[in-house]
């Protein structure tokens, strides 16, 4: 067992959204949950590939993170793809607004996890979608660093 603790470390990451997006900042919120909804993410059952967050009100929601049910929660059970809220501060928030506010930025959740403390924690991803020949070139570009690092190490 590591140091962290049993019921620490990442619950969930959305590799997707590096391949599809240029995440240009990032941010750690925090989220608002039920009771069963900890315990779904305890059990390792969330997925946030497609979700997104989006302000409302002047409050940033998780839009579309599908945390199933929770089999012994029985009638406090939660809705699996409710809206969730996250939690900023005042500045951050602003800061946010202003981002995506600008051409083709969008907010993606890249990872969930749990801290130190037991709290769960959301990173964000203030980002810019890719074409489809932006992630082709990116493929070979990574494929071309591999290919180097084995050449190099091959080589000594």
């Amino acid at each position: 067992m590591s140091s962290q603790g049993r019921n620490s470390g990442v619950v969930a990451e959305n590799r997707q959204a590096r391949r599809d997006y240029e995440i240009e900042d990032t941010l750690e919120v925090g989220i608002v949950l039920q009771g069963s909804e900890v315990k779904a993410l305890r059990a390792g059952q969330v997925n946030i590939a497609e979700a997104y967050a989006r302000f409302d009100d002047n409050e940033l929601w998780l839009i579309n993170a599908n945390i199933p049910a929770y089999k012994n929660a029985n009638r406090f059970n939660h809705e699996p793809k409710r809206h969730r809220k996250l939690l900023t501060r005042l500045k951050e928030r602003s800061k946010l607004i202003k981002a995506i506010e600008r051409q083709g930025r969008t907010i993606v959740p890249l990872k969930l996890y749990f801290t130190k403390r037991g709290i769960a924690k959301l990173l964000i991803g203030v980002a810019i979608g890719r074409k489809n020949l932006d992630k082709r070139h990116l493929e070979a570009k990574r494929d071309w660093n591999r290919q180097q690092e084995r050449l190099l190490k091959n080589r000594i």
